[in-house]
């Protein structure tokens, strides 16, 4: 990720819905060396900030409705969450929840593309989102996975703002010349049930060490280490409780 700090209309924070907050704390602060701080507050819902030193730099919480699968989220800074709802709408896609105030640290959207991927938007008041990106333990590459790439493109393109940079083999997203993301087209190797989403890559020092470590605390590889040609080494994890995430070697992001 070339950006340094949450800027409108790119990736601006990551959130955790999982079965089991306490076991999702112990194996993220094994892993990433994160520092919970969970709100005590009744109506925070047990949300709670992972912390590298003094930066936040991710969420975990419960989840809130049966319907909520366990997974990561991947939230977009906006400057005005209830005028991105109405782009969200008029460019095809669907808003499932809010906008709303979330005290008075911002505002809160959940929205879907066309391709039924699920994202979120936030409007930064008190909390602008990730105080730390890019760096060990933190979020460093948002990555959408979808069966309808033309039309998601067109999408995100007219809602945020964003550019592309596509390739035979990746197509980047990225705003102002900074690349933030990128898209994959999923094709036969994924199973007709996987919905398309959103995934969010942390930075990590050694991938290879990193899997390790995972595995030893319970999570599964369901993509085993990989250098990707002209880019940094990657994997993809599923933690005990069944929220997919990947990992990448920090400073050789695209």
């Amino acid at each position: 990720m070339k950006l340094d700090a949450p800027v409108t209309g790119g990736p601006c924070w990551t959130e955790l819905g999982t079965s089991d907050l306490e076991a999702a704390k112990r194996f993220y602060t094994e892993l990433f060396g994160w520092r919970p701080e969970t709100d005590t507050r009744p109506e925070a819902g047990g949300y709670t900030i992972a912390h590298l030193g003094d930066a936040a730099v991710a969420a975990l919480a419960p989840l809130f409705q049966e319907s909520q699968p366990v997974a990561w989220n991947v939230t977009f800074s906006v400057a005005d969450a209830d005028a991105a709802a109405e782009e969200v709408r008029a460019a095809g896609g669907t808003v499932l929840l809010g906008p709303m105030d979330v005290f008075d640290a911002g505002r809160f959207t959940v929205a879907g593309d066309p391709g039924g991927a699920v994202f979120q938007m936030w409007q930064p008041r008190a909390f602008p989102g990730a105080e730390l990106l890019n760096a060990p333990g933190s979020l460093g590459w948002v990555e959408l996975l979808t069966r309808v790439p033309e039309r998601v493109t067109d999408f995100y393109t007219t809602v945020f703002g964003w550019s592309v940079h596509p390739s035979e083999q990746y197509t980047q997203w990225g705003l102002d010349g900074a690349d933030f993301g990128g898209m994959v087209t999923m094709g036969d190797r994924f199973p007709p049930e996987v919905p398309s989403h959103w995934l969010p890559y942390f930075a990590v020092e050694d991938v290879d060490a990193s899997v390790q470590l995972a595995t030893q605390a319970g999570a599964g590889v369901l993509m085993e280490p990989t250098s990707v040609p002209d880019g940094p080494r990657i994997a993809v994890l599923k933690d005990p409780q069944g929220a997919v995430f990947g990992i990448y070697v920090a400073g050789q992001e695209g």
